[in-house]
């Protein structure tokens, strides 16, 4: 969604890890023993647990448990699928590597130093002829089938790139498929497997998972198709830092190759898209996420039908409201989020929404903080009107937005600095100069030359080389520009100044105490 689609190398090998192309599986971890027998719930309430008829399942208070997962096993593995992908080529490193920082170091007159030279270029010649030696790039994943006529699921990070996908079913057929669509936010893809036959496949739960319930997760790690693992739903509402969108945890055994397999309930219902785990190492330590079933649904129907998702997108770069910054704008608790720049010809631009508003409803509805406000954005259709119900001033206004497309993300440059010194305010623990002094900065502003990194300011992640664009709702262009803003701010009973802030393209707005001035 960014998503949170890789496994960390080991040259800054982070905690998280994106499921596939080095694909990742997703398991639910091994089978929690049944140890409730005879536990007592209050001080005369005895526990019993009976043994269904069945024989399959126990009965406890709190409702049915399986002795054994095999029958669920057997009912739902056959609409799982293993996917192989083949992505083109790439390079092959070479077998042989020469390191030549041992080769002697002789002057040019020495006798042997031509056999030397000559040594060292015949080898690298040779070895740079064994990197471009190319073959194809192959990567694995998982799957599972969703309708009778062989459409099926998995992350789109496993067939993002793909040249030839070639999935095996679970009685060992393989067969071709191609991309019907991707998703880059939810990272979800939907494939459709050719032939003319009947496939077996599975549905999506209508009920939300609860924290507790059971999870089954089948798929494809390290290329062992059919792999069974089960644990428990963790948690709702996490943020894995892939768009707006909030994931399953699930402590399901994770592994490289499941990317994209299916979590079920007891019931045999998918309730999530296996995606990405927690893992410091690599490997699994029993935290994975998952793509709601809700969602997977909503972006599938959209991709069977156009092949692409299509998002309403606002036009603004956002950030959450905190304490302080709720503070300088009067409010007694932290909501919404502040529009800190517009995208150029962008759909805010065109209406009469204004830099520092703080967006706080949408339609109506109230905006918790920024991904809340991009989550219901994204929820209507391109070119919708929608009303937008901002706090300026100390004035709430109504602004009307017609919606654009949600465009491809773009990277953000970050802006060279040096550091000149300028004029000194100590107790904010900041230099400051005039922008257009200073190279790289612009014209417009005023740019921090340096930081104490004791200060207040360094807290909030100002540094050398930011611009600062505006003091309460001024702009600025000198330093004595700044003072009296902030100055501004303490007349008008305000506990914190609200600064609106540059740092490289991006655009933002941090609030530093004016009782620190």
């Amino acid at each position: 969604m960014t998503h949170p689609e890789r496994t960390t190398p080991d040259r800054a090998r982070s905690p998280w890890t994106r499921m596939a192309r080095r694909p990742v599986a997703v398991a639910a971890a091994g089978v929690l023993g049944l140890g409730i027998l005879g536990a007592a719930i209050g001080p005369e309430t005895s526990v019993s647990v009976a043994r269904a008829e069945s024989d399959k399942t126990v009965l406890t208070p709190y409702g049915r448990a399986p002795i054994s997962f095999a029958d669920l096993v057997a009912k739902v593995r056959p609409a799982v699928i293993s996917i192989r992908v083949k992505n083109g080529e790439s390079r092959r490193r070479s077998s042989r590597q020469f390191d030549f920082r041992g080769m002697p170091d002789l002057p040019e007159d020495h006798p042997l130093n031509e056999f030397f030279k000559r040594f060292k270029r015949d080898f690298s010649d040779k070895d740079q002829r064994n990197k471009r030696r190319s073959r194809p790039s192959l990567a694995q994943g998982s799957g599972f089938i969703i309708s009778a006529d062989g459409y099926a699921v998995t992350n789109y990070h496993v067939v993002k790139n793909a040249s030839e996908i070639r999935v095996t079913l679970d009685n060992g057929d393989k067969v071709d498929a191609k991309v019907l669509g991707g998703d880059e936010r939810t990272d979800l893809a939907l494939l459709k497997i050719k032939g003319d036959r009947t496939f077996p496949f599975v549905e999506f739960a209508e009920k939300p998972a609860r924290v507790g319930d059971w999870v089954l997760a089948v798929g494809n790690p390290f290329g062992l198709g059919g792999t069974v693992t089960a644990g428990i739903v963790s948690a709702h509402n996490r943020d894995i830092g892939n768009g707006p969108y909030d994931f399953l945890q699930i402590d399901a055994a994770v592994n490289r190759g499941n990317s994209g397999g299916p979590a079920f309930n007891l019931e045999g219902k998918v309730i999530g898209v296996n995606t990405a785990i927690f893992s410091p190492s690599g490997g699994n330590v029993g935290i994975a996420f998952a793509v709601p079933s809700k969602l997977t649904k909503q972006v599938v129907a959209q991709l069977r039908d156009s092949g692409s998702v299509a998002r309403g997108w606002l036009g603004v770069t956002i950030q959450n409201v905190t304490d302080d910054i709720a503070e300088s704008f009067g409010l007694d608790e932290a909501f919404g989020a502040i529009v800190t720049s517009f995208a150029e010809r962008g759909p805010a631009s065109k209406s009469d929404m204004e830099i520092g508003d703080l967006i706080t409803e949408v339609e109506g509805e109230k905006i918790e903080d920024s991904r809340d406000l991009a989550r219901k954005i994204a929820a209507f259709p391109p070119k919708s009107k929608v009303k937008v119900t901002v706090l300026r001033d100390g004035d709430v206004k109504d602004v009307e937005v017609r919606l654009g497309k949600f465009p491809s993300m773009k990277k953000l440059a970050a802006l060279q600095s040096g550091k000149p010194q300028g004029e000194e305010m100590d107790d904010l623990g900041l230099s400051l100069a005039p922008a257009e002094e200073y190279e790289g900065a612009g014209q417009k502003g005023v740019v921090i030359t340096d930081v104490d990194p004791d200060s207040e300011a360094a807290e909030k992640g100002l540094k050398a080389g930011d611009v600062i664009l505006e003091v309460a709702g001024d702009s600025v262009s000198e330093p004595q520009d700044v003072v009296r803003g902030i100055r501004k701010a303490k007349d008008r009973g305000r506990k914190a100044v609200l600064m609106r802030i540059q740092s490289g393209e991006r655009r933002r707005f941090i609030a530093l105490p004016v009782g620190k001035v």
